[in-house]
């Protein structure tokens, strides 16, 4: 189980005691916010009220009766002689404090498959449609091929080898030498970690994640019986992380923490990170490479948004720092997830255990999709100079648009990828879920987006919609906003998010 020391709690509340309320109330405050922001994951062991107090440099007192505001708001357990633990409560409309996890029902949230109720904005979704005529084009070439293969039997575990060499001259091109071998063509993105899963984590296994992180990973690491470790991001959305020359948001202090736990996996998603949009840049890839390797821990990198270079920040990729990394690429958000085409990059010995572990699930992908998807990939920058474009004028929109209607929400800068990750002025991520639907739009609430409740403070806004669809999408949040802040009840009566399926 995760714990923090006194000097790390120490660093993390920064300047708490301001004076506005007594010491202790304050400090609480401070903490329980750390919580449902994130910053602090969940089952965390807190250092102790002695150590704490002199870190801090206030009476064991103020810390006693902070920890102890925090057990009766449902923040911590544990007590006399046993380290506290955080935990987030839930309200209900009886107004008892419980402990539980997303629920699973709620009929103001769920709906048949991935696609919105007709009629709704769809926030909850963070993809492009096709880059049509560049896709069609490929299918249309693709059509010609198709023959050659059809005295075939048609089941290919590895992949067809022209979309291999495609695949792997494009890791060679970018610094990461690669041959065919090393390639392992999948269904996508989430196929290709559900068969990572499958062959190197076994039940119980803990995999290390950041938090937040992309939800549909994480439902894959719990459904494999795996437990994810979470470490918390950095990122300060009010000014820490605003484009170029800010701070980096991956705490490599919490990250090489966490890695002498020793997690079988590290799953993290450097380019263009989901939800929050920021770039890890090289030198903390190298840092993060020899701490994974230092703890025997496989590190698992999700490239699938890292054509998705807004503002041309050049990095390397992380399997240039090292052979024993496992890479996971898709077209899915650089062209259209109805291609359901993506691969894996590892060593050669790795992919021969993928494809063998892979074959329980099934026996090869579309080999029509497949010949598509060499061509996209030979000419992957075709279509993306004008798909960038749309994205940074979406993006200017965005970010223009909560800064004029929603001032007190506070967006973190997206130097990449297809989402803003906005700081709420209040715990209400879940509650403007809920209500969403009655305002015309459909979200995913903040804490699927995290480990067992977090996130309460923020929610994923993307900026793939057109401005004009995006100005209406923000006027509904601001009146869906508008509704809570003159129903505060609402807040309190209105259940977790389920787990929904999200892009």
């Amino acid at each position: 189980m995760p714990s923090l020391t006194a000097a790390g709690l120490s660093r993390l509340l920064g300047e708490w005691n301001v004076g506005a309320t007594p010491g202790y109330r304050e400090l609480a405050d401070v903490v329980r916010l750390l919580v449902l922001d994130g910053r602090v994951a969940l089952d965390t062991a807190l250092p102790s009220e002695r150590a704490l107090s002199e870190a801090l440099g206030v009476s064991r007192t103020m810390v006693t009766a902070a920890y102890g505001l925090l057990r009766e708001q449902g923040f911590l357990t544990g007590g006399q002689g046993s380290r506290s633990r955080t935990r987030i409560p839930r309200i209900t409309p009886a107004g008892t404090t419980l402990f539980t996890g997303p629920a699973r029902n709620n009929p103001a949230l769920t709906a048949p498959g991935l696609a919105a109720p007709e009629g709704l904005i769809d926030l909850a979704y963070a993809s492009l449609p096709a880059s049509g005529e560049v896709v069609h084009r490929a299918f249309a070439a693709a059509l010609t091929e198709l023959p050659a293969l059809l005295p075939g039997f048609g089941y290919d575990a590895i992949g067809l080898l022209p979309l291999r060499e495609a695949v792997a001259a494009r890791y060679t091109a970018a610094g990461a030498p690669t041959t065919a071998s090393q390639i392992l063509v999948t269904s996508g993105a989430q196929h290709a970690l559900n068969i990572i899963l499958r062959t190197l984590a076994g039940r119980q296994d803990r995999v290390l994640v950041e938090h937040p992180s992309y939800p549909n990973a994480l439902d894959a690491i719990r459904a494999a019986g795996c437990r994810p470790v979470p470490v918390a991001f950095s990122v300060d959305a009010r000014g820490g992380s605003h484009g170029a020359g800010a701070a980096p948001a991956w705490d490599m202090a919490a990250l090489q923490a966490a890695l002498q736990q020793r997690p079988r996996l590290a799953y993290v998603v450097p380019d263009f990170h989901n939800p929050t949009g920021q770039l890890m840049p090289d030198f903390q890839r190298r840092e993060l490479v020899r701490a994974a390797a230092a703890a025997g821990t496989v590190l698992v990198v999700d490239e699938t948004l890292r054509e998705l270079n807004l503002d041309g920040t050049g990095t390397s990729p992380v399997a240039a720092f090292s052979p024993a990394v496992v890479t996971i690429g898709s077209l899915s958000k650089s062209h259209w997830g109805g291609l359901r085409t993506g691969w894996i990059r590892a060593s050669e010995e790795l992919v021969q255990r993928f494809a063998a572990a892979r074959t329980s699930l099934d026996l090869g992908g579309p080999l029509m999709e497949q010949l598509a998807a060499a061509h996209l990939v030979r000419a992957l920058d075709e279509p993306l100079p004008a798909r960038l474009t749309v994205l940074r004028e979406s993006r200017a929109a965005l970010l223009e648009l909560l800064a004029g209607h929603l001032p007190e929400w506070d967006a973190a800068y997206p130097s990449g990828g297809l989402s803003a990750w906005c700081r709420l002025p209040a715990p209400i991520s879940t509650a403007l879920t809920v209500i969403a639907p009655d305002f015309g739009i459909r979200l995913a609430a903040g804490p699927r987006f995290g480990v067992g409740g977090a996130f309460e403070r923020y929610l994923r806004v993307p900026f793939t919609l057109p401005p004009d669809k995006l100005e209406a999408a923000v006027l509904a949040l601001r009146s869906a906003q508008d509704r809570l802040d003159a129903a505060p009840q609402l807040r309190r009566t209105l259940k977790s998010a389920p787990a929904v399926a999200i892009a």
